[in-house]
């Protein structure tokens, strides 16, 4: 099977059932080089239907009262999202873009690990919606977002280039 999407020399081929896929190692080795491994986000299960990942807090994700930014959370939000659609789309030749993030800050967090879990509202032929949530290991709800994807065909271009296409 020839690859459909690869980052950084590592591809997923077409999947033939996403629903007993677990990506998560594949993508996790994707990520070298990416924002998501910058925010230190490592998966732990990627499947079509849920994503689970963690990231310890860093100094750098602290804004200057001690707090974790909420941008992180937003990132975070938008690559668990981003991720579970995509491997949905894979399953039918595509991949998947944010379109939009609503990220709800519900508690602020200095210190510890995140996990977060990503679950899908709806799946169309163009868009999908996810909701993720944000929590500590103790299972306090930190932050909960929904992210609005759009489903692009492979040959698609993003910023004028074709996606899975790093341009420096």
């Amino acid at each position: 099977m020839s690859p459909i999407f690869a980052v950084a020399g590592v591809s997923l081929a077409r999947v033939n059932n996403p629903a007993e896929l677990n990506a998560a190692d594949a993508i996790n080795a994707m990520h070298e080089g990416t924002w998501a491994a910058t925010l230190g986000l490592k998966l732990l299960h990627a499947s079509r239907d849920e994503v689970i990942g963690e990231f310890e807090i860093r100094p750098d994700h602290r804004q200057p009262h001690g707090i974790v930014h909420g941008g992180v959370y937003s990132s975070a939000i938008e690559s668990l999202a981003s991720i579970g659609a995509a491997l949905d789309a894979l399953a039918h030749g595509r991949t998947a873009v944010g379109l939009e993030n609503h990220t709800t800050f519900v508690r602020a967090v200095r210190e510890g690990v995140l996990r977060g879990t990503a679950r899908p509202l709806t799946r169309g032929r163009r868009t999908q919606a996810w909701e993720v949530t944000l929590t500590t290991t103790e299972g306090a709800l930190v932050a909960t977002g929904r992210v609005r994807l759009l489903v692009l065909e492979p040959e698609s271009t993003v910023a004028g280039a074709a996606l899975g296409t790093n341009v420096e």
